[in-house]
């Protein structure tokens, strides 16, 4: 956290509104810093050490913010969009003015886990291809899944413009017929993040993913009381969690164990 910022910046990034909103609080003689009537919105302020309230609430100031957000079908992976509805406007206004963004992104027909944060050190940590976080997906696969693919898996397989995928472990949960109709439902469990991944590294098999969700990233699981489109913080455990298993110099180890 910076040791001192503009009064007005704070306000605005802890939800008391706009700058100019801000300037008119301060004008009306709302705002008080150390028990003291503030006279200059942009004065600089200590908010690990100055007590400041609006209207004689206090303000509780927080740096970061870090949201879980089950993605819903139909949603994009961006702060703004033009034509679809974008995980931001998911959010209500007392986190949304944080300016969270997606870390990495889900299809538009993927759901499940998405994490939304300001902290870009932590965001990148956790996309930086060397660290190879692990990310855990449910599936369901037209046709029979079959332990050869689970053996391809991980070897790791040619994508369809020649890269081969690490080594990645698939778990056949129940095994599809093809003659009936019925889907294999499958966990597959990857290190890396390429563009439609996991739909592509099944068709490398000869073989089509019709629902998709992310149930994991790294060491963050996705809570299954959330409802697609419902969202939480992240509790202080799940946070300090991520924090210690994306540090710089930390071993990520393949789903096979192997270490990178």
């Amino acid at each position: 956290m910076k040791a001192t910022l503009r009064l007005d910046k704070l306000l605005s990034h802890t939800g008391f509104g706009s700058r100019s909103e801000i300037k008119l609080l301060v004008k009306k003689g709302l705002v008080m810093v150390n028990d003291r009537l503030v006279k200059d919105s942009g004065v600089q302020v200590n908010p690990g050490r100055d007590r400041i309230t609006v209207d004689g609430e206090a303000v509780q100031y927080r740096e970061f913010i870090y949201l879980m957000l089950n993605k819903p079908q139909g949603v994009i992976s961006a702060t703004e969009d033009t034509r679809d509805r974008t995980v931001i406007d998911l959010l209500d206004a007392s986190h949304a003015h944080f300016e969270p963004f997606p870390v990495g992104r889900l299809d538009k027909d993927t759901e499940g886990l998405l994490l939304l944060t300001n902290d870009g050190k932590l965001a990148h940590n956790l996309l930086s291809p060397r660290k190879h976080v692990p990310k855990t997906y449910f599936a369901e696969v037209e046709g029979a899944v079959t332990e050869e693919d689970a053996e391809a898996f991980a070897r790791g397989v040619a994508l369809d413009d020649g890269y081969v995928t690490m080594p990645a472990r698939l778990n056949i949960l129940a095994t599809g017929n093809p003659h009936t109709g019925q889907v294999s439902k499958i966990e597959l469990t990857i290190m890396e993040g390429k563009f439609h991944q996991v739909k592509r590294m099944f068709q490398a098999v000869g073989k089509r993913v019709v629902f998709l969700k992310r149930i994991s990233m790294g060491t963050l699981l996705l809570d299954e009381h959330l409802s697609p489109g419902e969202y939480r913080e992240l509790s202080e455990t799940e946070l300090l969690q991520l924090q210690q298993a994306n540090a710089g110099g930390t071993d990520i180890h393949t789903p096979n164990g192997i270490r990178e």
